[in-house]
């Protein structure tokens, strides 16, 4: 790689280095971990190898298979037979560029099954570009003209992402997860025009300091103001990963457009301890303590005014929930995490106990980095991507590796 140029004040774009030659790299993606069984399926019909290339079955266009556990090994079934185990089998289209379907779904590349502990694991093997365009569809969905330098934005953070995180679920025998987990890859299914061409715009580039891809942290919504890296991962002490605001000159929040924009959480009495009996635990407190709530109340804020701990009065002790459980022990009604981090409280009483609780928040996910919508809302007012990635990551530069 190249090496790192000076520091490019915040908005302003970082000078690209050139291409370092580096080959274009194969990625792996896992799609299922722990399955009992999955169905394969081709319209131009499939191929069905060992690693070595030896022939084990042919699908047929339009015929569903099954691949089921056999032996230490994976095996395929069809309408009329199957094949031999093998520890690996990969599953390819029978032309060309054909796509393969696993449980219906269309991929492009090659499908991998092997044994797991408990099933069987589907990799999705194939070119980083061509992944990136299901990420970048998938992250961004469809988007106007006048947006498409965010996509672009995207398209860099999501490569930089896959770059230095190759081989990060490696013992599990895939790079990358296809969720949230990682980055949520839809496959060929769910690919726009206007991703691949924000794929093709910034074939090969990322973002990188001190000659290192970053750590590309990105999410839906700021809500106004990103965070510092250490708000939410102690590990992310990174002179790019600072909180910056996110309004234009005349104060207008860039991603005032997200319908994730300003949120309220209401919580009554019961529903409130029902949801503390489920999430206490999982930062060692017992579930039974929270049949009597006194007060829930934001202890400590971070310096980007997001809660860094929350108190919680149970049975006349106080616990402390720091910043990176927050959204996981105060769960909205339905069950799911809390939008972000940044939030106010207003807690009713009646008596000893809480009997409604309050939440207005801001935006949606941990802050740090890269603001999807913030992007959006950059790329309408006429900002470049190169723009758009400095204002998220000062001080990085955008290198092309090949």
């Amino acid at each position: 790689m190249g090496s790192c140029a000076p520091t490019a004040e915040p908005g302003t774009p970082a000078p690209e280095q050139p291409a370092t030659g580096t080959p274009e790299p194969l990625v792996r993606i896992g799609l299922v971990v722990g399955a009992a069984t999955t169905v394969i399926s081709g319209d131009a019909g499939l191929s069905v190898t060992d690693p070595s290339g030896a022939h084990l079955a042919a699908v047929s266009a339009g015929e569903s298979w099954r691949a089921v556990a056999a032996g230490s090994g994976v095996a395929v079934r069809g309408p009329a037979g199957g094949s031999r185990a093998s520890e690996i089998i990969d599953v390819a289209g029978a032309d060309t560029g054909a796509l393969v379907r696993v449980n219906g779904r269309p991929y492009r590349g090659v499908i991998e099954i092997f044994r797991d502990r408990t099933g069987l694991t589907v990799v999705n093997r194939l070119p980083m570009e061509a992944y990136l365009v299901g990420v970048v569809s998938t992250e961004m969905g469809r988007r106007a003209p006048a947006e498409l330098e965010a996509l672009r934005a995207q398209a860099v953070v999501s490569r930089t992402y896959a770059l230095r995180h190759l081989r990060r679920w490696q013992v599990q025998g895939f790079d990358l997860y296809a969720t949230v987990a990682d980055q949520v890859y839809g496959g060929a299914e769910r690919e726009t025009p206007e991703g691949a061409d924000a794929v093709l715009a910034t074939r090969g580039r990322i973002l990188t300091y001190d000659g290192q891809p970053i750590d590309a942290f990105f999410y839906s919504t700021c809500g106004g103001r990103t965070a510092d890296g250490t708000e939410v991962f102690r590990g992310a002490d990174r002179p790019y990963l600072r909180s910056v605001p996110d309004a234009a000159p005349d104060g207008t929040v860039y991603c005032s457009i997200s319908p994730r924009y300003r949120w309220r959480e209401t919580w009554g009495g019961d529903e409130l301890r029902a949801i503390l009996r489920r999430t206490l635990p999982t930062v060692g407190v017992s579930g039974r303590d929270a049949d009597d709530v006194s007060d829930v109340r934001v202890a400590y804020r971070t310096p980007s005014g997001r809660v860094g701990q929350l108190a919680i009065g149970l049975r006349g002790t106080e616990v402390q929930v720091d910043g990176p459980n927050v959204r996981q022990v105060l769960r909205s009604t339905s069950g799911d995490i809390l939008r972000s981090n940044a939030f106010t409280l207003t807690a009713t009483r009646g008596g000893p106990r809480v009997t409604r609780l309050v939440a207005d928040g801001a935006g949606a996910g941990h802050g740090v980095g890269f603001c999807q919508w913030g992007a959006v809302g950059r790329a309408r007012t006429g900002q470049n991507h190169e723009q758009i990635l400095a204002a998220y990551y000062p001080g990085t530069v955008l290198e092309r590796l090949y």
